[in-house]
């Protein structure tokens, strides 16, 4: 049986990559930590304690990190006893003037959002944590935020701040 070098070197090859592979144990390419005994989380509901309530966006928030979590990991969601616990509470939504016009009128607005987060890992007690998480969106002065454009702004703060959660909280990097 005849060896080429390209033969050889081939193998070689395949077989450093084997082993490289398989030193690195588990790895997630989204970056994922999540011990092997982890199998649940569950999401308590993220009461609206702000000075200004708008209503509804503590369901909506609830919701959007419990399907963040649901689309990126592998667990399972849990009404009770989760191996991961998510829970807090909305304490900032405001409106404010962020640049003013000639005319002494706001020439653009901001609307905050801020969540306090508790985290608990029943299996990991040294991942706990408690952190306050806020966003916001800007929009022109003279548009009013109601109806679907105040629907998509809470969307894309949502969006950013459920992420920040779970990165926080599952992506070790």
């Amino acid at each position: 049986m005849k060896y080429s070098i390209r033969n050889i070197a081939t193998t070689f090859l395949l077989l450093c990559l084997a082993l490289i592979v398989s030193g690195c144990g588990a790895y997630s390419f989204s970056g994922i930590s999540i011990g092997d005994d982890v199998k649940t989380f569950q999401v308590n509901y993220f009461q609206n304690n702000a000075a200004n309530v708008q209503p509804g966006i503590d369901r909506d928030f609830t919701l959007k990190l419990q399907d963040l979590i649901l689309n990126q990991t592998s667990l399972d969601l849990v009404n009770n006893n989760g191996d991961l616990v998510y829970e807090g509470e909305i304490v900032e939504f405001y409106f404010a003037p962020i640049t003013a016009t000639s005319q002494s009128t706001a020439a653009q607005n901001r609307l905050t959002v801020g969540v306090n987060v508790r985290f608990y890992d029943t299996q990991l007690p040294d991942n706990d944590f408690e952190q306050r998480f806020s966003f916001y969106f800007d929009y022109p002065g003279a548009t009013q935020l109601i109806g679907s454009s105040l629907d998509s702004a809470l969307d894309e703060i949502f969006e950013r701040i459920t992420q920040d959660i779970f990165n926080q909280s599952l992506a070790k990097w």
